[in-house]
């Protein structure tokens, strides 16, 4: 199995493990869970924005976020990550999540341009070309010739992306947890 390969595949599983020890390192106060809360509900907009218009292994997706930003589910992982991190409280915490994302996400949106190429070939070399890896563009790429979409709660649903609201929740709420068992 390549590095690619292994990143790929245990980014999530390894997150389980990678939250305790975030946790572990957390001194949450209501401020910060709330300021985390914010910051959070945007990368979780984001990804559901990206979710609404995906279409995995169906064609290539470049509506909506697409068109600013090759890899919007990350960004908004991202983001959500940097919520996380303001709500922990903790550099420790912040650093290890961010350097988490930075090292698994970095192989894992390379691994995927690289499959995105072999499935889409030159539609996928123009779309590349017109829109960033990662930091969006301020307006959308216009990508003519390249099918465009619209958002769909149906494809949301499909791809499941209400599962990372859900654990974002979860985590606020041992995070609130955490608080109340340390305050005097």
């Amino acid at each position: 199995m390549s590095a690619a390969a292994f990143f790929a595949r245990w980014r999530v599983r390894l997150g389980y493990p990678l939250a305790i020890v975030v946790l572990a390192f957390a001194h949450p106060t209501p401020q910060s869970i709330l300021y985390g809360a914010i910051v959070g509900s945007i990368g979780l907009l984001v990804r559901a924005l990206a979710a609404g218009h995906l279409h995995k292994q169906e064609q290539l997706t470049v509506s909506g976020p697409y068109a600013y930003t090759r890899n919007p589910l990350y960004l908004g992982s991202a983001i959500l990550a940097l919520g996380v991190a303001l709500a922990t409280h903790s550099w420790i915490s912040a650093l290890i999540l961010l350097s988490y994302f930075a090292l698994f996400y970095s192989i894992v949106m390379r691994r995927e341009e690289h499959e995105l190429r072999f499935h889409h070939g030159a539609a996928f070399e123009q779309y590349a070309r017109a829109v960033p890896l990662f930091f969006p563009r301020v307006t959308p790429a216009n990508l003519l010739g390249i099918r465009e979409g619209t958002f769909s709660i149906a494809q949301y649903k499909k791809n499941r992306e209400y599962r990372a609201a859900i654990g974002f929740l979860l985590l606020l709420a041992v995070l609130l947890l955490l608080w109340r068992l340390r305050v005097p």
